[in-house]
């Protein structure tokens, strides 16, 4: 296989992004139009990522020009079929929406890719230049989805409150960037790392760079208390971008927080749950969980109770970053694994609940809170029963992928020793909380009569829409019952990096 051949997911998507501009700029297509061309984009990309990953033949070395900034490997791969399906499905959803909500305008699926483009560079990085590159092309056409919405006064609160955090988030980041360069003398992942394994580096500088760059990345996964945007801006954006947002950000800031805490900082002492980054991750892993679930169980909005759902699970796959943390070279290729596979079962968990709640609101009667929602499942079933799936699939309900995907995370948690034994415990109770407020909309939908002159959802009609719902409810419950295609490609992706 040439060398070459590794970029084509990337190329595909990063020239599909300015086809789609010439498309719109010189031709008359419809939004829908554009976004059959994205999702088609997206899942040929996804779909060639899937057979690099899944191939048996290993493609030779990138150039030292690019492959001392990016890498191709089966993480990278793994975690572009994550961002992929996630875009793709994001576009599908937006076919639907945008025409039903009368808010058509090409320029938003151009945002969708160059963002997915910058989250696959943000997930193949091994320097801290394309590090910060690649967070920074995926950023701005977040900010700019969110705010897609002109008129919108919640759009522009929740575009310009991520914008302005997003901005001190990465200046953090890019200081402590600037630290580790001159704590070390490399930006490069292995380059740092082989400075801090041989004891060479300044230790303030170190410490105080590698808390910088951490914050920087929690921001990106809405990691209390780093989570603050969140709310605003998932229940300001249109949907579609909400959805985007909560799958794409959050798989790629993952896959390259796998990365820096493996190669640059996996020496014994920064691994350490005493002296290291474990322990701070762990600490906020628990705080994570029990405030993202807390919050989101007091909440009267369907997107913000979803929000704070996001920053739950946030600290969910937090625990499998922690596990990290074992000296035992299995044990983190199954909490890598781990990791990757509850990256995959969120994002299609996720697009199916989001989904299902455009598709049960048509322009003017869109669903917003839980009192929107009374008794349309009974008057819709059919529109009520994916949001149902998702539902028991992002509570962690067998047999759905969510469930496997805490199960995979926890368990590598438990094989790391009693250390992290009470993290799991608080995964556990926690999850609890979250089957409450997700059982509350299902309440809501089934058992609650609408109040008198109250607003009442009705549901939209698109094929976009029904298509989205049906392959991403396919895969939630794919993958919780035959998983282990899914689980062997997961592993196969963690092999190198957490061996």
């Amino acid at each position: 296989m040439s060398p070459w051949f590794q970029l084509v997911p990337m190329l595909v998507v990063a020239l599909g992004g300015f086809a789609l501009m010439l498309v719109d700029a010189l031709g008359r297509e419809e939004s829908s139009e554009l976004a059959t061309l994205s999702a088609v984009i997206c899942f040929a990309a996804a779909a060639v990522a899937a057979v690099i990953a899944t191939g048996t033949k290993v493609p030779g070395p990138l150039p030292a020009g690019l492959g001392s900034y990016l890498t191709f490997d089966n993480l990278t791969q793994f975690v572009s079929v994550v961002i992929c399906i996630g875009a793709g499905m994001s576009a599908l959803l937006a076919g639907g929406y945008l025409r039903e909500h009368a808010l058509e305008r090409g320029e938003f699926y151009a945002l969708l890719l160059f963002s997915a483009f910058g989250a696959m560079v943000l997930a193949a990085s091994t320097d801290l230049l394309s590090l910060f590159i690649g967070l920074e092309t995926m950023s701005l056409g977040v900010y700019s989805m969110v705010a897609f919405r002109r008129g919108s006064p919640r759009a522009a609160e929740g575009g310009i409150k991520y914008f302005l955090l997003g901005s001190f988030a990465a200046a953090i980041l890019l200081f402590g960037s600037a630290l580790l360069y001159g704590a070390t003398g490399h930006t490069d992942f292995v380059g740092i790392g082989e400075i801090v394994r041989a004891g060479e580096a300044e230790p303030r500088l170190l410490i105080l760079g590698m808390l910088m760059l951490l914050v920087g990345l929690l921001f990106k996964v809405s990691v209390v208390p780093f989570h603050m945007w969140t709310p605003d801006a998932y229940e300001g954006a249109v949907t579609p971008a909400t959805t985007f947002m909560s799958v794409v950000v959050k798989a790629a800031a993952f896959a390259v927080m796998l990365r820096v805490v493996l190669v640059c900082f996996g020496d014994e002492l920064s691994s350490s749950l005493s002296t290291g980054w474990p322990g701070i991750l762990a600490g906020l892993a628990a705080v994570t969980m029990v405030y993202g679930n807390v919050a989101a169980a007091m909440q009267t909005s369907v997107k913000r109770m979803l929000a704070y759902s996001s920053i739950a699970h946030a600290g969910y796959i937090l625990v499998g970053v922690v596990t990290l943390s074992s000296p035992d070279p299995t044990v983190r290729q199954t909490a890598v694994s781990g990791v990757l596979f509850y990256l995959l079962a969120y994002t299609v968990s996720n697009v199916l609940a989001f989904g299902s709640l455009i598709a049960m609101g048509s322009y003017g009667k869109e669903a917003v809170s839980y009192e929107d929602l009374a008794g349309v499942g009974r008057r819709h079933p059919l529109v009520a029963l994916p949001f149902i799936v998702g539902a028991l699939s992002l509570m962690g309900f067998p047999p759905t992928a969510g469930f496997l995907g805490k199960w995979y995370v926890f368990s590598a948690a438990v094989s790391a020793g009693d250390q992290l034994l009470w993290l799991v415990i608080l995964g556990v109770l926690t999850s609890v909380i979250g089957a409450y407020y997700y059982v509350r909309v299902i309440v809501f939908m089934f058992m609650k009569a609408p109040e008198p002159g109250a607003p009442i959802a009705v549901p939209m009609r698109s094929g976009y829409v029904t298509l989205a719902l049906v392959l991403s409810g396919y895969f939630v419950l794919k993958m919780g019952v035959t998983p282990a295609n899914y689980i062997d490609m997961a592993l196969a992706a963690a092999g190198k990096v957490g061996g």
